[in-house]
């Protein structure tokens, strides 16, 4: 997160809010915390390692969806 908060003092293309910030750090935190849950929970490692990427995934989809709406212009949306 300290990526976007450097590039607003060098350019006025990221211009992010404090909402951004406090919904990227949400995510990010929600993420590693179930990640962290599921290799205190689940012994298998192939469960492991499969429940973990799918959440990366499925954080990385949000991310994106919520960057640039990627899959609603996809989808046939505005």
């Amino acid at each position: 997160m300290l990526i976007p908060l450097v590039a607003m003092q060098f350019t006025d293309e990221v211009n992010w809010t404090l909402l951004d910030f406090v919904v990227a750090g949400a995510l990010l935190l929600g993420t590693g915390l179930m990640c962290e849950l599921v290799i205190r929970k689940v012994n298998n490692i192939r469960y492991r390692i499969a429940i973990c990427v799918t959440l990366l995934i499925a954080l990385l989809l949000i991310w994106a969806e919520l960057a640039v709406g990627t899959f609603g212009t996809i989808l046939g949306g505005q």
